[in-house]
């Protein structure tokens, strides 16, 4: 390897290290000052690397951007290094709700209760203090409730590139469970 692409690769590991967030390519783009494809060829570079080093770190593409983070074979091993406690599990019915808002984004809470049949005022307040969905604007009808939808954190929580990877809606599951 050259120089010029060593040093390329520790100006991007670092980076990818420093922010402790995925970086978005347009952002790599300006650190390393070279276009999009040069940025994909040199995390490519990075990733090819660190596999031959073997230092147990992996560059990941989730939420838009990339992130250094440690090899997923080595995660059990470091388990009782890396377990902070967890937060509360997210109860059922905040599972439903943000699984609806994941689906049908951006949506109301009145959507979501018609689709839930129950109240869902306590559980969104728990998903937006976790981060996991947000208020995304006013629905343009009488009363202008308010718009819900996912955030970045939610695709980072849950190991997703972008809404696109969701995995699809049972074939048994009623297509019409939120009324437009």
């Amino acid at each position: 390897m050259s120089a010029s692409a060593s040093q390329t690769h520790a100006l991007l590991c670092a980076a990818l290290l420093a922010t402790g967030r995925p970086v978005a390519v347009r952002e790599l783009k300006t650190l390393l000052g070279v276009s999009e494809e040069a940025v994909e060829r040199e995390v490519n570079g990075l990733r090819e690397a660190l596999a031959r080093a073997g230092l147990g770190l992996v560059v990941e593409h989730v939420a838009g951007g990339y992130r250094l983070v440690v090899d997923p074979a080595l995660v059990p091993a470091l388990a009782s290094l890396l377990s902070p406690p967890p937060l509360p599990q997210l109860s059922q019915a905040a599972l439903e709700t943000l699984a609806l808002v994941a689906y049908h984004q951006p949506v109301t809470r009145g959507e979501l209760e018609a689709a839930r049949g129950a109240s869902c005022s306590s559980t969104l307040e728990t998903l937006q203090e976790r981060e996991l969905v947000h208020v995304v604007g006013q629905k343009d009808v009488v009363g202008k409730p308010l718009l819900y939808a996912t955030t970045p954190r939610f695709l980072l929580e849950f190991g997703l590139g972008s809404l696109a990877d969701l995995p699809p809606v049972e074939e048994n599951a009623p297509s019409n469970f939120l009324r437009g």
